[in-house]
C-alpha cells in the first residue's frame, strides 16, 4: 500500500482546559539551564490502533469516549504539571519566567481521512507538521487528538522547550496516562529550583567558554538567495538492533578492556559523524565538521543524597548539556571507525561530572541578564554542525490511556536553525531495533539515503506491521 502525505484534516473543535484544582497565580522562575534555550517548541507524536480491534472490552469506547478521558485526566495531571498550564512572559529584567496562572491548554479534537497503516511516517514534513502534531500559538503546551479514518487515534503535544527537556515532557506523559486509568502517580514532579540554584561564590571551569557563547545581537537581515541544500528536512528512519551492534563492534576494535567499551549510542554517532564527513567533496569549502550529543545531568548532579536524588528524578525542566567535537573532514574521513568512537567518548565525558553541571550554572549566573547559548548551535564554524539527542528511554509502553500501547510514536523537532538534529528512539517492535528522527540539511539527508541505506531505512508501515 503506498504511503500518504496529501490526505486532509479537518480541525472540529478547540477549547481551553485548565488545571481541575485553583492553582493560586504565581511566578516560576526559569532555572540558568532553562535560560541557555531559546524560544523553540518540541512536538510529540504517540499513535493508538482503533480501540475496539485492540480489545473486546473496547468496544463501546467511542472517540467521543476517548476524549472526555483525555481531557479531565488532563485536567488533574495539569495540577501537578501546573507549569504546563501557564504562559511565559519577561519579568522586570527582561528574562523569561512562567507565570503560573492556569490559563490552561489548548486541546484541538480533529479528523483526519487517511487510516494509521497510510500514513508516510517516513516524511513527517508532509504528513506530520501541521497535521498531527499542533502549532502552539498560546501558553506552553498544545494538545491535538485526531481520529483516523479506520478508528485509530494519534495523540500530539508542542511544548516550550524553555519549561520542559524531552526527560520532563516523557514524565509529563506518563503521569497523563496513569491519571486517565485512575492510577497514582508513579512519579511525582518537581519544580524545586533550589537543585539548580548557582553557587556563592561561583566557580566555573574555563573550558565552559569553549561550548557556550552569549548569544550575539543579530545584524540587520538581507535578502538571500535560497540555495536548495540549505534547505533543512525531516525524516524517520529504523535501524535494526543488529546493525547497531555491527557498529559498536567496529567501534570497539582495538578495545582490550570492556570497561572502556563503547556505547551503542556513541557507535552510533560515530558513524553518522563519520558517514557525513566522507561525504563532502574535496573541493567543498567545508574544512571541519562539529559533532555534538546532549547529557542529561539530572544523575550527574547527585551526590548520593536520597532527598536530593528523589527531587532530581521528578525535577520538570531543563537539566542538559550539549557537549561537541569539531575535526577537520579528511581527518575523519581517514580514520577508522573506532578512533572516531573515541573522540566523542572523549568530548562526552567533559560532560559527565557533576562539576560540569555546576559550573555551568554559574557560568550561565556570571552572564546574566545576557542571554546565551549552546556554542554548537551558532553559526561561526566553517562547516556543518548535527546534535544527537538521545530517546532511548522513550516510556512509550507506559504512555497507555486505557485502549492499549501506542503502535507508533516520534519527537518532531523541525527548528529553524542550520544545525542538525538526530534523535534515536526505541523501536515499537521491542526488539531492540531503533527509530531514528533526523531534521538535517538536504544534502545530508540525501547524502545517508546514498551511501548508508543499509543501516537507515524508511520507516513503512510493514516494518510497524501495520499492514
Amino acid at each position: 500500500m503506498n504511503a500518504k502525505t496529501n490526505f486532509n484534516v479537518k480541525m472540529n473543535k478547540t477549547e481551553v482546559v485548565a488545571a481541575v484544582l485553583p492553582i493560586q497565580e504565581h511566578w516560576l522562575p526559569l532555572s540558568n539551564l532553562d535560560l541557555l534555550l531559546p524560544p523553540l517548541d518540541v512536538g510529540v507524536m504517540v499513535c493508538y490502533l482503533n480501540p475496539i480491534i485492540v480489545s473486546e472490552k473496547n468496544k463501546n469506547l467511542e472517540f467521543g469516549s476517548m476524549v472526555k478521558i483525555l481531557k479531565a485526566s488532563l485536567a488533574e495531571t495539569l495540577v501537578s504539571c501546573y507549569a504546563f498550564a501557564g504562559e511565559i512572559v519577561q519579568n522586570s529584567g527582561g528574562e523569561p519566567e512562567v507565570l503560573c496562572n492556569n490559563s490552561g491548554v489548548y486541546f484541538t479534537e480533529a479528523f483526519a481521512d487517511v487510516e494509521l497503516k497510510e500514513i508516510n511516517f517516513y516524511n513527517p514534513d508532509e504528513s506530520i507538521e501541521g497535521k498531527l502534531v499542533p502549532k502552539k500559538k498560546h501558553g506552553v503546551l498544545a494538545v491535538q487528538v485526531t481520529q483516523l479514518s479506520c478508528g485509530g487515534i494519534v495523540l500530539g503535544c508542542t511544548f516550550d522547550h524553555r519549561v520542559a527537556d524531552a526527560y520532563s515532557a516523557n514524565l509529563f506523559l506518563v503521569s497523563w496516562s496513569e491519571l486517565a486509568q485512575s492510577k497514582p502517580l508513579s512519579q511525582l514532579p518537581s519544580f524545586r529550583r533550589s537543585s539548580l540554584f548557582p553557587r556563592r561564590p561561583g566557580y566555573y571551569d574555563s573550558s565552559l567558554n569553549d561550548l557556550y557563547v552569549p548569544i550575539p545581537t543579530p545584524p540587520p537581515t538581507k535578502p538571500e538567495t535560497v540555495n536548495p541544500n540549505d534547505q533543512v528536512i525531516s525524516r524517520i528512519y529504523y535501524v535494526t538492533m543488529d546493525k547497531i551492534g555491527h557498529l559498536q563492534s567496529l567501534a570497539n576494535q582495538d578495545q582490550k578492556c570492556t570497561k572502556f567499551k563503547r556505547s551503542k549510542l556513541e557507535s552510533f554517532s560515530a558513524f553518522l559523524w563519520k558517514t557525513l564527513a566522507c561525504g563532502i567533496k574535496e573541493t567543498s569549502s567545508f574544512k571541519k565538521i562539529r559533532f555534538g550529543m546532549v547529557v542529561d545531568g539530572r544523575t550527574r548532579l547527585s551526590n548520593g543524597d536520597d532527598n536530593q536524588d528523589k527531587l532530581l528524578k521528578g525535577y520538570f525542566g531543563n537539566v542538559l548539556s550539549i557537549p561537541f567535537g569539531e575535526k577537520k573532514v579528511e581527518e575523519l574521513k581517514e580514520k577508522p571507525l573506532n578512533w572516531v568512537a573515541n573522540v566523542v567518548h572523549e568530548f562526552l565525558d567533559i560532560a559527565k561530572t557533576r562539576e560540569h553541571f555546576l559550573g555551568l550554572i554559574d557560568w550561565v549566573e556570571a552572564r546574566r541578564p545576557e542571554p546565551a547559548m549552546a556554542k554548537i548551535y551558532a553559526a561561526d564554524g566553517d562547516g556543518p554542525a548535527v546534535v544527537v539527542s538521545s530517546g532511548k528511554n522513550f516510556p512509550a509502553r507506559k504512555i497507555n490511556f486505557g485502549w492499549g500501547d501506542p503502535v507508533f510514536w516520534s519527537y518532531h523537532f523541525p527548528w529553524v536553525g542550520k544545525t542538525g538534529y538526530v534523535m534515536p528512539m526505541p523501536s515499537p517492535k521491542g526488539n531492540g531495533d531503533w527509530i531514528v528522527y533526523m531534521h538535517l540539511l538536504k544534502w545530508q539527508i540525501e547524502l545517508i539515503e546514498a551511501s548508508a541505506a543499509h543501516v537507515f531505512e524508511p520507516v513503512t508501515a510493514n516494518y510497524l506491521n501495520l499492514i
